[in-house]
Parts: structure tokens; sequence; C-alpha cells
């Protein structure tokens, strides 16, 4: 009878680990330092644009600072307290405030109706485009000069329309109570354009099988714009209700144009006080102060719109 007899196998040899050939202190000095060099120009450009002028003006806050070459004299506090007790500081931030709760909800409503009306294929969509976006690109001094002439008492457009309709005329741009609306009427037609492509943008990127579900399920129009596309559009309307609440707070040009922040410094926004203060009074360190002032108002602004939002976002999740 045959005996199996166990075979003699080698000892086996464990394999050796695997070698990287990358160095083990990570990528070579050239390579960490050439990220570096690449963004080095813009790095250079912010800081001399927008860091240095900013830690510059809140410096100067706190000095007797002048063009006029008087010697900066330390004063601390001082411009500080009487930012706070001047009568025209207050009235020029709540001219700005009172411009930017008129511009804003017309600025996202009738950019939002725009975009719905030319979210469409052909030529008249085309069309419709061109149309709303075209007076966002014209500059501030033909704008205003466009409509100062139209609201011109006489020969105005406006005024001219109603008379034709048995009405008064109306001093648009004389008056304390109608200069403001009159500002407000030319800023949404200049800049509606531009909430408007964000819009359209947004409409463009919503799947068409989103829609042709719906109807399978029996959606009419109505229901698949307040329950698909009003909803889907969330996101982009925080953002341009944020982003227009900074744009209209910043409001300059065209109130300096058409108004000069008058009558009776009724349109005066706060950027044309500090303007005005820094560059006709030569108070730039005053100036400085009233400006940072605004800057902490329009961050306490943005974050609490920001807050909103978000906490609308979590309610609906």
């Amino acid at each position: 009878m045959a005996v199996n007899t166990p075979t003699r196998r080698d000892p086996v040899t464990p394999a050796p680990p695997p070698t990287s050939s990358a160095p083990r202190g990570g990528p070579p000095l050239s390579e960490r330092w050439g990220g570096l060099l690449f963004v080095a120009p813009f790095l250079v450009l912010f800081a001399f644009f927008l860091l240095w002028p900013t830690f510059s003006g809140l410096w100067n806050s706190f000095f007797n600072t002048s063009l006029a070459g008087v010697k900066s004299e330390f004063l601390g506090l001082q411009n500080w307290r009487e930012m706070f007790g001047d009568p025209a500081v207050w009235d020029s931030l709540k001219n700005t405030l009172v411009f930017t709760a008129m511009s804003t909800p017309p600025l996202v409503i009738i950019a939002l109706v725009m975009a719905l009306l030319a979210n469409r294929k052909g030529l008249l969509g085309w069309f419709l485009r061109f149309s709303y976006f075209a007076p966002f690109v014209l500059p501030a001094t033909v704008v205003t000069l466009i409509w100062v002439w139209i609201y011109q008492p006489g020969f105005g457009l406006v005024n001219g329309l109603l008379t034709a309709g048995g009405f008064a005329e109306i001093d648009w741009l004389t008056s304390e109570n109608r200069a403001m609306l009159a500002v407000v009427l030319t800023t949404v037609w200049w800049t509606v354009g531009f909430n408007f492509l964000l819009y359209l943008a947004a409409l463009q990127g919503i799947p068409d099988q989103v829609y042709e579900a719906a109807a399978i399920d029996g959606a009419n129009a109505r229901q698949q714009l307040f329950r698909i596309t009003l909803p889907l559009l969330s996101r982009t309307t925080g953002l341009i209700v944020v982003l227009q609440l900074v744009a209209s707070l910043k409001i300059f040009d065209q109130i300096y144009l058409m108004t000069v922040g008058g009558p009776n410094f009724a349109t005066r926004p706060i950027i044309q006080y500090i303007y005005e203060t820094g560059f006709t009074s030569y108070r730039i360190g005053y100036a400085s102060a009233v400006s940072y002032m605004f800057f902490v108002v329009i961050v306490l602004v943005s974050v609490a719109q920001f807050k909103l939002f978000s906490g609308r976002k979590a309610a609906d999740r």
C-alpha cells in the first residue's frame, strides 16, 4: 500500500513593501512656491488697492486729517463722537435707507416677471432679452441725461402724457416729496437688467423634464409656477436680494447727477455726504469715521438678510 508522504516546501518569503517614488517630505520646494508665485501679482494688487486703503482709512478716522495740507492731529474718538451727534449724517443715512426700501422690491419682482416672459425660444425671446438688458449697459451720465429730459416740465415726456390726459404737471425733480420717487423709477429702468439676467440664467437651468412630469400629473401653468419654478428659484432670489440691498445702499451716481442731493437735501445719500465732507470740506478724518459707520450698517444688513434666507431654507427642509 502506497503511503503519501508530505512534500517539503520552501518557506515563503514575504514580499517587500511597495516603495513610493514621491519624496517623504511632500512636494519639492519649487512646487510649493510655484502656486504662491502665480497668485503673487493679485496679492500685491489686493493689498495695495484694498487692504492698505482699508486700514489707512480706519487709522485716519482717529486724526484730524485734511487734504488742505493741515498737519494730522490725533483726536482719539472725537470724530466718532461728532458723527453720532451730527444730524446731517442721520438724515443722509435715512435717505439711503428710504431709497433702498423703495427700489429693492420692484428691482426683484420686475426682474422675475421679465425673466419669465423672456424665457422662450425664437425671435420674440431674443428680442425681449435684448430689450430688457440693453439699458443696463448705458453709463450713468447717459441714463440721467435721458431721464432729466423726460421729467422736465413743459416738454418732458411724462408731463406731456399727464397734460394730454387732462392732469396737471408734476415737478418731479424739484419737489421734496417726489424727487426720491423719480430717482427710484430711473434706477429701476436702468439696473433691472442685471437681476433679470440672473433670473433668466436660473430659469434656463431648470430641466424641461420637471415641467413635463408635472404636466403629465395634471399641473396647470399656475401650479407649475408656484410649486416648481418659484421654489427652485429661491436660492437665486436670495442672492439677488442680498446683491440688490448692497447696491442700493451704495447709491450715489444717479442722485448726484439728477438732483445733487436736493431739493433741500431730501435725496442726499450717505455716500454723497461722505464725499462732500472729505473732498469739499477737506475733512478726511471725519469722512473716514462716517464711512466706517456706514460700512458697519452694510455688514449688518447683509448678515441679517443672509440669516433670514438661511432660516427659511432650514424651515423648508
